[in-house]
């Protein structure tokens, strides 16, 4: 049942498919049951078909380690062609992540980054339609042996696979009588926390911990705070990720100044960075180190001349649902939403008042930062400290011991 639960959620909320929809799903080979239950649910939901790309995540190792560099710097354009055509007939698109954390470890980090760029490069046309609200996409976790592995290692295979699909319930609120219900019904707790931060007009927020989190964080004139759920041009809402705790918005590019220091390790394209920082001047990346993985963090931020500048900045309280597991997940989808975050790279138009019906070129002149890579990275902690000052030079506390400050807490009604 809970499966079944599961995937209508994913369906009806997460993509909230519309009748006569493409539903494009990707997803690993392990998954294959979960996602026939996904196809039954979209095919229910009107969908006019539905369209399964599965990946190998051995087969994908294989191919990085043994096949010519120069593969990864270009995309294939029936690769390219693929989504650029079914965004444009209106598709949408659900992203199943659940990639081992260390199978990736012995791969070039270099050569996965060039072809990320060399995809977003060839897909722009589908990019944005996904960023400009045209198109309703999610990403969500399913339990896979390596990754369920990396979570519960003294457990048995079985048993860790077991555990994992239950975390994921658990975080999505299966346990719910009905899920669907309860996620919109979750909508509007998301809306008022938005609606009470843009209504303070901020210019900066500064956060401080004890981990060496020091950094202030300017924001756009326009700025605009999000979360939850978003809205397409046409009026329909959809969730973007599943679970979700985060309110989120873009820092002004050229002004972020300060160190933030990782609170979780970040898997990325499955190589792991643990115990990384940055110090930032005027909005770059001017200094960075990491225990492990650095050679990763160095293909993300020579990934092109702004993924060195910051492009979201997260909300997200210590005591969520995700958070109080008090363990790492070693999937960004789950951990961000266990902890506030940042991302390097690009911006989201939405974060700007008038930013759907602007160009890139108009979004960077008006501080978002324009790059071909996204890449969150946690800062939160139970001690976290933000502070916020108004266009009115007022100081107001957001956040207090890691979550919301009851001073900001009061304003959300």
């Amino acid at each position: 049942m809970k499966q079944e639960n599961y995937a209508r959620l994913l369906i009806r909320v997460g993509l909230a498919v519309k009748q006569d929809q493409i539903v494009v799903i990707k997803g690993p080979v392990e998954a294959y049951d979960f996602i026939r239950a996904l196809t039954k649910e979209a095919f229910q939901a009107g969908a006019k078909d539905v369209i399964v790309r599965y990946n190998d995540q051995i087969v994908s190792h294989e191919k990085a380690l043994y096949t010519d560099e120069n593969l990864y710097t270009t995309c294939p354009s029936y690769e390219a062609d693929f989504y650029n055509q079914t965004s444009f007939a209106g598709a949408c698109y659900l992203s199943l992540v659940g990639q081992d954390p260390d199978l990736m470890q012995d791969v070039d980090s270099h050569r996965l980054a060039a072809y990320a760029k060399a995809f977003r490069t060839a897909t722009k046309a589908y990019r944005n339609r996904l960023d400009f609200m045209e198109c309703q996409w999610c990403v969500a976790a399913v339990a896979t042996p390596g990754w369920a592995k990396k979570v519960y290692p003294n457990l048995s295979e079985e048993l860790a696979i077991q555990k994992l699909w239950e975390d994921i319930y658990k975080v999505c609120q299966i346990d719910q009588r009905d899920p669907v219900d309860t996620w919109q019904a979750r909508k509007e707790d998301f809306q008022k926390k938005v609606q009470a931060l843009n209504a303070l007009h901020l210019v900066s927020l500064h956060y401080f911990n004890a981990l060496g989190t020091d950094c202030t964080i300017e924001l756009p004139k326009g700025y605009q705070f999000a979360g939850g759920c978003s809205t397409l041009k046409n009026g329909t809402d959809y969730f973007a990720n599943l679970p979700t705790e985060e309110v989120f918005s873009a820092p002004l590019k050229n002004g972020v100044n300060g160190k933030l220091v990782a609170s979780y390790p970040l898997n990325h394209n499955g190589a792991l960075i643990e115990d990384f920082w940055f110090e930032f001047k005027d909005g770059k990346v001017i200094d960075y180190g990491a225990k492990k993985g650095k050679e990763v963090l160095d293909s993300i931020l020579s990934s092109d001349e702004n993924a060195a500048y910051l492009g979201e900045i997260a909300l997200v309280s210590y005591d969520s649902t995700i958070s109080s597991f008090r363990q790492i997940f070693y999937e960004t989808l789950i951990d961000e939403n266990a902890s506030c975050h940042f991302a390097l790279g690009q911006s989201y138009a939405e974060c700007l008042q008038g930013g759907l019906d602007m160009d890139a070129k108009q979004l960077e002149a008006n501080g978002l930062n324009q790059s071909m890579v996204h890449v969150d990275f946690m800062v939160g902690t139970k001690d976290l400290e933000i502070t916020g000052i108004t266009a009115e030079n007022q100081v107001i506390s957001l956040f207090e011991k890691g979550c919301f400050s009851p001073a900001f807490t009061k304003l959300c009604v």
